[in-house]
């Protein structure tokens, strides 16, 4: 008797936050991922309930611990989902930083709206209560369990999964899952398999040769894959231009007599920038200024880094074992405190300011902009990706005035861009992990990418492969043979 499989795709779909995959296998669901909008246009559906009953998901699999793959996590549980959450040692303690800062965010957001609109006398589009609390994210942290790379863990009946090494983040996973039977521990009569079919989840791709982190795995077959497309449409610069990117932004900043904002992605994104910062002041590249921190869970993450050295590559053990640790540098301050971010805008000279949120939509930076985005001797420098509908791809695309924290401000500062630093991997890189495979999947999901990344992403495989990838549309159910 055949048995029925499905993927609904409940986020990231044509877009590139949100992500979220229900399993549906025979009478059990995994749900793969269970991330927040970020996106301004897509906010709404963070507070949409979840298409299916979170109190009939049998477990919840975590790729890694950016916002928008576990930042709804607490509000599954807070409407009913007490089952497990899978996902590595590293990502378990990284998520507990993640959400419990984003659950402060949403209150102190919230109350701060509730005051504005209180002055303003209007109301505005968005409840003016947190979409979870504190409460909720610390209810959420006893469901977590976690597995090793690459082992095969029962997580429902008849499904299994295991965690591969992604590349992007510390901790980060691409998930194998294997349906009708639960792997190596649980085998049909006489010692044949009893798994029918396995998808594989790529999460988010990391790049090849990147510090701190191994490589990517990559897999030689699959029956299905759901595969990530942020950047389908284009190449990083070569890696090697970072340091001359950086050196120049530094450089320029500095004679300008102004202060360099780097929104940063407080996990893995801060730690990479500093580990290019420290190896341009070892070299005398730049002028040693002071570099701030200028974020709690940024410091926390930090410190499950100098936790888990085990995941690092080679070249990043053999730094620290010369004793150059990128997370310990003279003129580094990690400023913790409210009063601390609030001291760093009354310092004179050149400062260089590495603050959250990535893509500007909340956290310290939106300050930090206040006080520079109308001054032309600063500058701001992304790092990361900025997805469209936020206030970073505003500020990228050249905005001359730009809305932040209820008010409008005149945008002088200058603007530069280095996409070499993503943790995503490019167009090859998509291209080169698709090319482990010995044998066609039966059916490609292309996710996590807007309409153009996808579009070109697809007419290149479609052209080099001959593979027909499938553009899964928000909500939809797909069957899978």
């Amino acid at each position: 008797m055949s048995v029925e499989t499905s993927i609904r795709f409940l986020g990231a779909a044509r877009n590139v936050t949100g992500s979220s995959y229900l399993v549906e296998h025979e009478r059990r669901r995994v749900l793969v991922d269970c991330g927040l909008y970020q996106e301004r246009k897509f906010r709404e559906r963070n507070w949409a309930p979840l298409a299916v009953d979170p109190g009939t998901i049998d477990a919840v699999l975590l790729t890694h611990a950016h916002l928008d793959h576990c930042g709804l996590l607490p509000k599954l549980v807070r409407e009913g989902f007490k089952g497990p959450i899978f996902c590595t040692p590293a990502t378990a303690e990284i998520a507990r930083i993640v959400l419990l800062d984003s659950a402060r965010i949403q209150e102190e957001d919230a109350e701060f709206k509730r005051r504005r609109h209180e002055r303003e006398d209007r109301i505005g589009p968005y409840p003016e209560q947190p979409l979870y609390s504190e409460e909720d994210a610390e209810a959420t942290l006893p469901l977590f369990r976690t597995v090793g790379y690459t082992e095969s863990t029962a997580v429902a009946e008849g499904i299994a999964a295991s965690f591969h090494e992604a590349g992007h983040i510390l901790g980060s996973t691409m998930i194998r899952l294997e349906l009708n039977g639960t792997g190596a521990a649980d085998r049909s009569n006489e010692g044949r398999s009893a798994v029918s079919r396995s998808i594989v989840f790529s999460g988010d791709i990391g790049q090849w040769d990147k510090p701190i982190i191994e490589d990517p795995t990559v897999f030689s077959d699959a029956d299905y894959l759901v595969m990530e497309s942020t950047y389908g449409d284009r190449n990083h610069e070569d890696p090697g231009e970072i340091e001359e990117l950086l050196a120049a932004a530094v450089n320029t900043t500095h004679r300008a007599g102004g202060n360099l904002l780097i929104p940063s992605f407080a996990l893995e994104r801060t730690q990479e920038v500093l580990y290019y910062l420290n190896r341009l002041l070892r070299l005398d590249r730049i002028p040693h200024l002071m570099v701030f921190v200028d974020s709690p869970m940024a410091i926390s993450v930090t410190e499950v880094f100098k936790d888990h050295p085990e995941l690092f590559d080679e070249s990043m053990r053999k730094l620290l074992e010369a004793g150059h640790s990128p997370f310990s540098f003279a003129g580094l301050k990690m400023t913790r405190s409210v009063d601390q971010s609030k001291a760093i805008n009354h310092i004179r000279g050149t400062s260089i300011i590495i603050a959250g949120s990535g893509m500007c939509t909340g956290g310290r930076i939106k300050h930090h902009l206040v006080h520079n985005i109308s001054r032309k001797e600063s500058t701001v420098l992304f790092v990361g990706y900025q997805a469209e509908g936020t206030l970073g791809r505003e500020i990228l695309s050249g905005a001359k005035e730009v809305r932040i924290l209820g008010k409008s401000w005149r945008r002088k500062a200058g603007i530069r861009r280095i996409s070499g630093f993503s943790a995503h991997a490019d167009q090859g890189g998509l291209l080169r992990w698709l090319g482990g495979l010995k044998r066609p999947p039966r059916r490609l999901f292309l996710t996590h990418g807007e309409a153009d990344a996808i579009r070109v992403l697809s007419a290149k495989i479609e052209r080099e492969k001959g593979w027909q990838p499938h553009v899964p549309e928000y909500g939809e159910r797909v069957t899978l043979d």
